[in-house]
């Protein structure tokens, strides 16, 4: 697998991870920051036992740290809206995020968007207000100003290695780090630690923070950022699907026909755009 695929490829097993979140989340009866901090402290170990086995060492300076804080307030927010709002409000505000990767784009580093880059944004935000069009005007305004916020995050977190000097790996242990600090007085003060509420934590920890984060860093070493953020459009349709078939939030067929716009728009992307990489590296040659 070329480096371009295998990252993209990465990218979207990233995407399949973070869409167990709503459904995590909703089931363990504690507020976000508490479920934030008991999962992003399980997400260091998984990220500690990462680094031995592969000799990465941490570094801080003051752009790992802004990518910390990047990724400290796209997990604070996300749990934090997922309790005050829908599932389907808090990911499709969240998935705002490729609109902010353009944004920030254009005003630090003076990219300007191509035509199919802001075809294919227009079209993936289309199917996602499509599909969250019902909930998106019964959802909770506060949860859904804090969603808003975590895709300015989210965005920032698809720029890591973007930064000057930047260290992803160590920006995103920085940012869990201080997330679990920031959750631990919030953990302390719960008290139901029943099994299904443990489990769901676990599963968060290991897999939808600690590995989904390793595997989006490794996809965004050979992945451009609105690109990475296209292929993440698997997210916001099997979030709130899982959370309608276990938690039974209802889905309307107006929330099907987004999931089947945001879908075709992610792939006719990436087709296309492999296309014109094709035809590039010919003319060059």
């Amino acid at each position: 697998m070329r480096p371009r695929h295998s990252g993209t490829f990465f990218v979207f097993l990233a995407a399949l991870l973070y869409s167990i979140g709503g459904l995590c989340i909703k089931v363990i009866p504690w507020s976000g920051v508490a479920i934030n901090g008991g999962r992003t402290a399980i997400a260091l170990v998984v990220m500690g036992l990462y680094f031995r086995k592969t000799g990465h060492r941490l570094r801080l300076n003051r752009f790992i740290a802004l990518g910390a804080a990047a990724v400290c307030g796209t997990n604070i927010l996300f749990s934090l809206a997922n309790k005050m709002t829908t599932a389907a409000n808090a990911i499709v505000l969240q998935y705002t995020a490729p609109i902010f990767v353009i944004l920030l784009s254009m005003l630090f580093f003076a990219r300007r968007p191509s035509r199919l880059d802001l075809i294919s944004c227009a079209a993936v935000l289309g199917g996602v207000l499509c599909f969250f069009l019902d909930s998106l005007t019964s959802g909770n305004v506060a949860g859904d100003v804090i969603a808003l916020a975590s895709g300015v995050c989210y965005a920032g977190v698809f720029m890591l290695n973007d930064l000057p000097d930047s260290d992803p790996l160590s920006s995103i242990f920085f940012g869990h780090m201080i997330s679990a600090v920031v959750g631990l007085p919030f953990l302390m003060g719960e008290t139901d630690f029943s099994l299904p509420t443990l489990t769901s934590l676990v599963i968060l920890g290991v897999f939808q923070v600690g590995l989904a984060f390793l595997l989006l860093t490794i996809g965004l070493r050979t992945t451009p950022p609105v690109t990475a953020c296209l292929v993440s459009g698997i997210e916001p349709v099997l979030n709130p699907i899982l959370v309608a078939l276990f938690y039974h939030e209802y889905i309307s067929t107006l929330a099907v026909i987004g999931a089947v716009i945001v879908i075709g728009s992610v792939l006719t992307y990436n087709v296309l755009l492999a296309r014109r990489n094709r035809r590039c590296a010919a003319q060059t040659q």
